[in-house]
């Protein structure tokens, strides 16, 4: 049996778990024939992992898989020290103490990282040209994260090369999103990059909305921001991860250790700019940007 911790809700998960559910399916596992698995939502609840992976410990389930956060895979960790885990994370993993090495990751845990904090001041560098007037951006971050300290620190070293001022804003709850969104006009930011962050993840379509309703130019992690209507996106791919995790979970039910099976590195980024939006806002996007987009909406 799989348990499954994730801190997305179920609602905005489907894409991602076909991607799990294929790796599964690519080593001979198919959800429903031959394997189980026990689901886990936080819901964007960080407050909330603990108690969920420790009732998946207790279970004894026989691999726990944590999916696209720090958070939940620092609480498997904690919670057991002897069933295997898999996880997903967008920053170091080694730098963030949840393997030793990412080739000998040693112990019960393995997983994949791509990049993440690596490239957030390139989101600022890539807002910066496509809106060269605004010198004044804020940078969104969720307090309960254990990478916010490092995406502020990267966007301020980013901010000072650019000439910009960068303000950083909270929100890890809902009602906290309105609050930012205020806040950015009494600021007068002319610019948003939005930190990654599950929690972000969860409120793509809200966000995008709240960015175009307030004229805000704004770039994220993920292109689920974008065709939800956001201007830009400059990250990875969220489903290859998925599918990375969904492989190495079935090598470890058919008896591989996870300290044998090297942290995988997912590092392909793509570009994604919403003309419509772009338009909608009054920009202008430079040639040079469009040129080097991977993906244009019209």
């Amino acid at each position: 049996m799989i348990g499954f911790l994730s801190s997305r809700s179920p609602d905005d998960s489907a894409r991602f778990l076909a991607a799990f559910r294929h790796g599964l399916n690519e080593t001979g596992y198919v959800e429903g024939q031959n394997v189980a698995i026990e689901y886990r939502w936080a819901q964007g609840r960080y407050d909330q992992l603990p108690s969920l992976a420790d009732d998946l410990a207790r279970r004894r389930v026989t691999v726990i898989v944590a999916p696209e956060s720090s958070p939940g895979a620092l609480v498997a960790k904690a919670a057991t020290s002897t069933i295997p885990i898999v996880f997903h994370v967008g920053v170091d993993p080694v730098a963030l103490g949840i393997v030793p090495s990412l080739s000998r990751p040693g112990g019960n845990i393995t997983g994949v990282a791509s990049l993440n904090v690596e490239i957030g001041p390139k989101r600022l560098e890539l807002l910066h040209e496509l809106v060269p007037s605004a010198t004044v951006i804020a940078l969104l971050v969720n307090p309960a994260s254990p990478i916010a300290e490092a995406l502020a620190t990267n966007a301020h070293s980013a901010a000072r090369t650019l000439g910009l001022e960068l303000h950083v804003l909270h929100a890890s709850a809902e009602r906290d999103v309105d609050t930012v969104f205020a806040n950015l006009r009494q600021l007068r930011a002319g610019g948003l990059v939005i930190g990654s962050d599950v929690f972000f993840n969860t409120q793509s379509r809200r966000l995008a909305a709240l960015a175009v309703h307030f004229a805000v130019p704004a770039i994220y992690q993920y292109r689920e921001f974008v065709e939800a209507g956001g201007l830009m996106s400059y990250g990875g791919s969220l489903t290859d991860p998925y599918r990375l995790i969904g492989l190495y979970t079935g090598r470890i039910l058919k008896g591989e250790k996870p300290a044998d099976l090297p942290v995988q590195q997912s590092t392909k980024v793509e570009l994604i700019i919403n003309l419509k939006t772009a338009r909608a806002l009054g920009l202008t996007a430079p040639i040079t940007l469009l040129g080097r987009a991977d993906e244009v909406i019209e």
